[in-house]
C-alpha cells in the first residue's frame, strides 16, 4: 500500500479522539487566555495586574502622541487633527421624533396659549402654597425648611386632615399659582407633588438622594435676592412642558447681585437639582518680570500681580427627581387624564429617553 504521509508543521496526531495541535498554535492559545479562565487565584491576580499595568502604558503612549500632534500642528500653523468623541448612552440615544427644534413654529405657537404663558411673561408673580402629606416626618418639615429658602414668595400651610382637593379650591381663592405637596414615608421624604393652578397640569415626581442643607459640608447662606434659574436638557416637547412649569415656580426677573443660581439639570430622565451661590476672589500670584531680571544678571524681582477668581458655594439642598406622571388638570386619582405615565415596560432600552 502506501507509505506513511509526512505531518505537516500546522497539522497535529490524532489518538483516542483527541487532537495535539503544535507548538506555535500552542503559543498562540496561550496568548489568549483570559485571567479568569486560570484556576490559580495568585496567578490569575499576577496576569490581570500584568495586563491592566500594559493597557494603562497603551493609553499613554497614545495621549503623548496625539499631544505631539497637536503641538506641531500648531507650530506649523494647522488646525489639529480632530479628537475621537467618546461613545455615551446620551448620544447614542434612540431616535425621538417629539425633539423640539429651534424653527418649531408649534411648539412656540402653544408656548403663548399654555397655563403657565402669563407667569412667564411676567404678567402675573409667582405664589406657591407648600403643604406635607397626612402622616408628616421628621426631615420632612427640615427638608420644606430649606425649600422656602430656595423658592421666592412660597408659603407653608400644615395639612391636617384636609382634603387636597379642598386645598386646591382654598389655594384658588388665595391667588397661589402653584402648589407643591411633599410626601413622605418611613420618616423621609420620598415624593413631590407639584399642581399648577388655576386650571394644572399636575406632575408626580419620585424624589431621591435628598441631602438638606445643614447635612452639606462648608454650606452657603442664601440671601433674600431671587435666584437666577438654569434649566438644561430638557429636549423633547414632555421634557419642555415639564421645564416650564418648573420655570413657573420662580420669578422671572433674578437679581444677579445675590449671586445665587438655581439649577434643574435633567440628564437620563433623571433631574439633578442644585442650589448654589458664586464667590468672587482675588488671589496674589508672585511672577518675575523679565526686564528686572535681565537689568539685574539673571537675578528677578518678584512682582505681586492680583487675579480674580470665581468659585461656587453650594447652598443646599441637594436631591433628584424622576417624573412618575403627568395629569391633565389639577390634581384627580379617579376622573383625571394623564398626559404621560411612567410604566415598567418602557425600561426595556437603556438607551431611550423621554425628557
Amino acid at each position: 500500500m502506501g507509505g506513511k504521509r509526512k505531518k505537516t508543521e500546522n497539522e497535529g496526531t490524532e489518538r483516542d479522539g483527541i487532537v495535539s495541535v503544535n507548538n506555535e498554535s500552542n503559543k498562540k492559545i496561550k496568548k489568549e487566555i483570559l485571567p479568569s479562565m486560570i484556576k490559580n487565584k495568585e496567578k490569575r491576580y499576577e496576569v490581570h495586574a500584568k495586563l491592566k499595568q500594559q493597557k494603562k502604558l497603551e493609553k499613554r503612549k497614545k495621549l503623548k502622541a496625539r499631544d505631539a500632534s497637536e503641538k506641531h500642528a500648531l507650530e506649523l500653523g494647522q488646525e489639529p487633527p480632530p479628537r475621537m468623541v467618546p461613545r455615551t448612552i446620551e448620544n447614542t440615544r434612540e431616535l425621538d421624533e417629539t425633539v423640539c427644534k429651534p424653527d418649531d413654529e408649534e411648539l412656540f405657537a402653544g408656548n403663548d396659549a399654555d397655563e403657565f404663558s402669563s407667569i412667564l411673561k411676567r404678567e402675573q408673580t409667582p405664589k406657591i402654597l407648600i403643604t406635607t402629606c397626612r402622616f408628616n416626618s421628621s426631615r420632612g418639615p427640615a427638608f420644606i425648611q430649606d425649600l422656602l429658602r430656595v423658592i421666592p414668595n412660597a408659603h407653608y400651610y400644615k395639612r391636617g386632615t384636609y382634603d387636597l382637593k379642598k386645598i386646591v379650591e382654598y389655594a384658588n381663592k388665595e391667588e397661589f399659582t402653584s402648589i407643591i405637596v411633599v410626601h413622605t414615608n418611613r420618616r423621609e421624604p420620598d415624593a413631590l407633588l407639584i399642581i399648577g393652578l388655576p386650571e394644572g397640569p399636575t406632575a408626580h415626581f419620585k424624589l431621591s438622594r435628598l441631602v438638606l442643607r445643614k447635612d452639606i459640608k462648608n454650606h452657603g447662606n442664601p440671601t433674600s435676592h431671587q435666584p437666577e434659574l438654569v434649566l438644561t436638557n430638557f429636549t423633547t416637547r414632555l421634557g419642555h412642558r415639564i421645564g416650564r412649569m418648573v420655570q413657573s415656580l420662580f420669578p422671572q426677573d433674578p437679581d444677579f447681585r445675590g449671586r445665587r443660581v438655581v439649577t434643574f439639570h435633567n440628564q437620563r430622565d433623571f433631574i439633578f437639582f442644585r442650589h448654589h451661590r458664586y464667590i468672587f476672589e482675588t488671589k496674589e500670584s508672585k511672577s518675575i518680570d523679565p526686564k528686572v531680571k535681565k537689568a539685574n544678571d539673571g537675578k528677578g524681582e518678584n512682582i505681586a500681580q492680583e487675579k480674580v477668581i470665581a468659585r461656587l458655594q453650594e447652598c443646599g439642598p441637594r436631591f433628584t427627581l424622576k417624573l412618575i406622571s403627568l395629569q391633565h388638570g389639577t390634581f384627580d386619582t379617579k376622573g383625571g387624564e394623564f398626559e404621560w405615565v411612567h410604566k415598567p415596560e418602557m425600561d426595556t432600552s437603556r438607551r431611550r429617553f423621554f425628557l
